[in-house]
């Protein structure tokens, strides 16, 4: 099994994101299974056109897109992503989206097919906040998870999914009352999440993650 994991670049006038600095720590081989390391930018259809690059390379099992949120205070498991890009700020090419479809012939949604609760409970293990996201917003993050969904779809025999992740620290300075973790337990929450997908290949866990609101 090959696991291609994806981090993007810094955006919105950040000089770093907890998503790449991340994925380049993560373990390079987790329960025996080749986890392959992917920068994206976090630019709209650009960032596909190197996903699908990479992924018609390596031919991955699997493919796990981690993002920031800043904001949240835990790394977030999301369980859907929609067919609209909505841009509250621009990409890092300039674009702004705004009410349009990420593919024409694309389904309204898809839903991730990796095992989103298996992940949460094995990141919990680790003493790490864990949570399903029932919205990866409108932005390029939404955009990559519904892209690799629709990739998996189109190559066949490919799982995946997205899993947002905290500012760092250092980003917090200027942002009073703004949650952050640090980056050791983002790269351990990780290395949780695919020990997960590798112990729970084609099942998950029968328990709630739901959500009141």
């Amino acid at each position: 099994m090959k696991i291609l994991v994806t981090g993007f670049d810094p955006f919105g006038g950040e000089t770093t994101n907890p998503a790449i600095e991340s994925v380049k720590r993560i373990d390079e081989n987790i329960e025996g299974v080749e986890v392959i390391k992917l920068e994206i930018p976090t630019v709209f259809h650009k960032s596909a056109d190197v996903l699908e690059e990479k992924l018609k390379e390596v031919k991955p099992d699997v493919i796990l897109c981690v993002g920031q949120a800043g904001g949240r205070y835990d790394l977030t498991v999301e369980r859907v992503a929609i067919n609209q890009d909505d841009a509250r700020i621009e990409d890092n090419e300039g674009n702004q989206p705004i009410d349009v479809k990420i593919r024409e012939d694309g389904k309204n949604a898809y839903f991730a097919s990796i095992p989103i609760k298996a992940m949460v409970e094995e990141i919990k293990k680790e003493n790490i906040p864990a949570s399903i996201s029932n919205s990866a917003g409108t932005f390029v993050c939404n955009h990559i998870m519904y892209q690799a969904l629709y990739l998996a779809e189109k190559y066949g025999n490919i799982k995946a999914g997205f899993i947002h992740v905290p500012f760092l620290p250092n980003q917090v300075l200027d942002k009073p009352n703004t949650a952050s973790m640090n980056l050791d337990d983002i790269v351990k929450g990780l290395n949780a999440a695919i020990r997960a997908i590798v112990n729970h290949d084609g099942d998950d866990l029968e328990v709630t993650g739901g959500q009141i609101a």
